[in-house]
């Protein structure tokens, strides 16, 4: 079938308006007839040339797109001709070690595309195209598989929905899901485009008591106070990490996000953090300046995606995450006490290192007034009441009020 589709060919140089051809959907693909597409800056990251995408083959780029199906493949089960869909990014196969594990995001099979031997689904005159993200919105029509669209109800505008795609998901994913905010607490949001405005209302959602806005546009500024921004700075006329610091009495934030990809704003994330506070990147593409940046104190990249640098002690050196598994590089060590027989049993408290045997030993905290008030302290892995209510115990008699709620199955979490 033939289309009209925004074609890249070449770095630094504009798409062109081509004929396509687009295949017929197979098995469990479908084809979508497309409504709206977002522009984002991942589909510019490729004409410039910064990209991680392969530029081997010309490509139509768009990854948030929505549209109304038009056929559907053989084995099709979810959506019917005139459903509308938003076209999802994260595709998944189900299958896998981390879809089974409750992550499609983090999907590792690539079973929504086509494989490299098989008939493209984008060609031109029998040339193959490639297929931005599985998606290519940036056309009349997209053939994606089912695991790659989300059904809508149709009285919802498909303008609108389509930024749902990506920017929306990114940003208030990062806020509600990825981040660990809790209510009350405090965010920064470094950049404040489609993808820091839904880290925004992110965190509205999520019950932030105060949320930071820091761009150097006014107008994106005042659009993220309508959306809900409690305070914001324009880092072109203030210094971010200071401002940031003095709307937050000096203790800095509990989570600080950076939207734009780019190394000064995320070394500005990490430095408004308040003690224990994390920083998150999630943009995607390996943007300007980020692949291969150092970071983190101990010089630990920001790895891609899925990403986070988080600061745990203060001042101390800072933390890199992958996929929520912390890789130390502290380089100062807290007092402690030892841990149990399994070496587990240890527990950030601020700027305290908390260890501690399940049964029966004494149980101190590090210093009195370590921990500031209204602390978290999560202690974790251990495998009876008794282990956490000896270190509750010894923290009361230290004069903290407690408050002990379950934390996992293996251990409890103090709020204080």
């Amino acid at each position: 079938m033939e289309m009209t589709a925004a074609v890249f060919r070449k770095v630094q140089e504009p798409l062109t308006i081509e004929s396509v051809e687009i295949d017929k959907p197979w098995g469990r693909e479908v084809l979508v007839r497309t409504a709206a597409t977002g522009v984002c800056h991942s589909d510019l990251h490729v004409v410039d040339g910064v990209g991680r995408f392969p530029l081997d083959r010309p490509i139509v780029l768009g990854h948030e797109g929505s549209g109304v199906v038009e056929a559907v493949g053989a084995d099709v089960t979810t959506v019917r001709p005139g459903d509308h869909v938003v076209a999802c990014l994260s595709g998944f196969c189900g299958s896998c070690e981390q879809c089974l594990g409750g992550h499609p995001n983090l999907c590792v099979a690539g079973f929504v595309t086509r494989g490299e031997s098989a008939a493209p689904r984008l060609s031109q005159r029998g040339a193959p195209f490639r297929q931005f993200i599985g998606i290519s919105s940036y056309a009349e029509r997209m053939l994606l598989h089912e695991n790659s669209i989300v059904k809508i109800d149709p009285d919802l505008p498909l303008d609108r929905a389509a930024l749902v795609g990506c920017g929306v998901l990114t940003g208030v994913g990062a806020a509600l899901r990825s981040s660990g905010l809790e209510a009350g607490q405090t965010v920064a949001v470094f950049g404040c485009g489609g993808v820091g405005l839904s880290i925004v209302q992110g965190a509205r959602i999520g019950g932030a008591r105060q949320i930071i806005g820091v761009d150097v546009f006014d107008g994106k500024l005042e659009m993220a106070k309508r959306v809900g921004a409690t305070h914001v700075v324009n880092s072109s006329k203030d210094d971010p990490v200071k401002a940031v610091r003095a709307l937050t009495g000096g203790a800095g934030v509990d989570h600080a996000f950076e939207a734009v990809g780019n190394t000064t704003l995320v070394r500005q994330a990490i430095e408004s953090l308040a003690i224990r506070g994390t920083a998150r990147v999630p943009v995607d593409g390996h943007p300007p300046g980020v692949q291969g940046a150092d970071l983190a104190d101990g010089r630990q990249p920001v790895p891609h995606g899925h990403s986070a640098v988080s600061r745990v002690l203060s001042p101390g050196p800072a933390l890199a995450r992958r996929d929520g598994h912390a890789a130390r590089a502290a380089r100062r060590h807290q007092r402690s006490i030892p841990g149990d027989e399994s070496g587990r049993g240890r527990a950030d408290c601020s700027a305290v290192q908390l260890n501690s045997k399940y049964q029966g030993e004494r149980h101190l905290l590090s210093a009195p007034g370590a921990v500031p008030a209204g602390a978290l302290v999560r202690i974790v892995a251990f495998r009876t009441w008794s282990g956490m209510g000896h270190v509750a115990a010894g923290m009361a008699r230290q004069g903290y009020d407690l408050q002990l709620t379950r934390y996992d199955e293996k251990g409890w979490r103090a709020t204080f």
